[in-house]
């Protein structure tokens, strides 16, 4: 997909996986693309601290003289540690709502997210619903209980079923559907990434995966198969798709929700 001017992008958790994959798709295109990341990228921030999400926004201000087309919030973790709800959930919607004023003088803006196949699955209310009143601490204290318990693999799915009902919750408002912004999520399923390769190459992991994300087209995705759909979301194309979590993992979601996914 070629886009007639080049666009100003930033991307989160550009030094691997999907973020690396559709930061250099773009960079191909002719695009500018400021990447972020925990080091050796363009703005070097730590999302699961407050501190790390303001360095992003402020260092994002000075090198695009604060103006963005679109943002691409890729940072992620899949630890069964509290850090992970903090940069999923939280480092992710401070990125997004810390760049928006940048997004709102920039051309044509755009932004998406990455959520999760994971986030159909049963997750733990008490870590969602407390990212989504904005109570980090309750978020990080029942992240914490879950893992006492031997639920940390809750974790994950939690934080990402958090962000794809805030992407719904907040897409269609003043501030962003009224400011001409679309805010989409989108729901990979297994992604042959760093972060998920050792878990593949494990013994009786991969079943366990597979069972839970069955994906019977094609099976597992690599990176640059997802980047042209955040591709197409971020781009002057996509007049009128926002809140959407869009499904992009194989016919997972079909598989294990059927025709009641309404």
């Amino acid at each position: 997909m070629s886009h007639a001017r080049p666009r100003t992008y930033l991307v989160t958790g550009a030094a691997s996986g999907i973020g690396e994959a559709t930061a250099a798709r773009l960079r191909a295109q002719g695009h500018t693309v400021l990447g972020a990341d925990l080091s050796g990228s363009d703005i070097d921030a730590d999302l699961s601290t407050p501190e790390g999400r303001a360095r992003l926004v402020d260092r994002a201000r000075e090198l695009t003289g604060g103006r963005l087309d679109a943002v691409i919030a890729s940072a992620g973790r899949q630890l069964f540690d509290p850090q992970t709800i903090q940069v999923n959930y939280f480092g992710a919607v401070a990125t997004l709502e810390g760049l928006r004023p940048l997004l709102a003088a920039g051309t044509d803006p755009r932004a998406v997210v990455i959520s999760s196949v994971t986030a159909i699955h049963p997750h733990d209310p008490a870590i969602a619903d407390a990212a989504l009143a904005g109570d980090e601490a309750a978020a990080t204290a029942a992240a914490e209980a879950a893992i006492q318990r031997g639920e940390g693999h809750a974790i994950y799915g939690s934080s990402k079923n958090a962000l794809a009902r805030w992407v719904r919750r907040t897409a269609p408002t003043a501030e962003w559907a009224g400011a001409g912004i679309p805010l989409n999520a989108i729901a990979p399923g297994t992604v042959l990434t760093p972060m998920t390769e050792p878990m593949l190459a494990t013994p009786g992991v991969r079943e366990i995966i597979d069972s839970a994300i069955p994906m019977p087209l094609n099976g597992h995705a690599a990176a640059d198969q997802v980047a042209p759909l955040l591709d197409f979301l971020t781009s002057p194309a996509n007049t009128h798709v926002t809140g959407q979590i869009v499904f992009v993992d194989g016919g997972a979601d079909a598989t294990l929700r059927g025709d009641g996914a309404w």
